[in-house]
């Protein structure tokens, strides 16, 4: 199946972060497609935090929307997560954003994630690698969703991910 990955970071080395959760997606039998640039970008909902640094990745598994999100748990908690404060600080956040036309809903996972279409963070470097993919609640492109986005914190591009 093909899946849309947000991964962002704020607390400690935030690109050795991203790459190590990159690096442990592909030993878990994932296969990176495509990656976005790296992205530094401004807190959302709770303000009183470091600047992010995100990017989103395309990938490609055999996991099922619930064996991928108990993957990216068991990540975050490797690298040090700490879910404390909600929306808070962390190590490394990876979201499940798509999952091809899959609309998917339980009491943990809700697929397409439920405010991708309300962050830039999300949407920018989705539509770096995926202009032309359609949410699938929305009907509407990637791009589009974007361009309509009244989100207004800061995403600034700062260089390729390489993992």
């Amino acid at each position: 199946m093909n899946y849309f990955l947000s991964l962002g970071s704020n607390l400690g080395h935030r690109r050795k972060n991203l790459q190590q959760a990159a690096r442990l997606l592909i030993t878990q039998a994932i296969k990176i497609v495509k990656s976005s640039s790296l992205y530094v970008t401004e807190p959302v909902d709770y303000h009183s935090q470091p600047w992010f640094l995100n990017c989103v990745l395309q990938i490609e598994t055999e996991l099922s929307p619930e064996e991928l999100l108990s993957l990216t748990q068991h990540i975050e908690d490797q690298l040090g997560r700490q879910r404390d404060l909600i929306k808070g600080p962390r190590t490394i956040d990876i979201d499940i954003l798509l999952a091809e036309n899959l609309i998917f809903h339980t009491s943990d996972l809700i697929i397409p994630h439920p405010r991708l279409a309300e962050r830039n963070f999300v949407l920018v470097p989705m539509a770096e690698i995926a202009p032309e993919v359609i949410h699938p609640v929305y009907a509407k492109k990637i791009i589009t969703l974007f361009h309509e986005s009244r989100d207004k914190a800061k995403v600034v591009r700062l260089s390729s991910f390489v993992f």
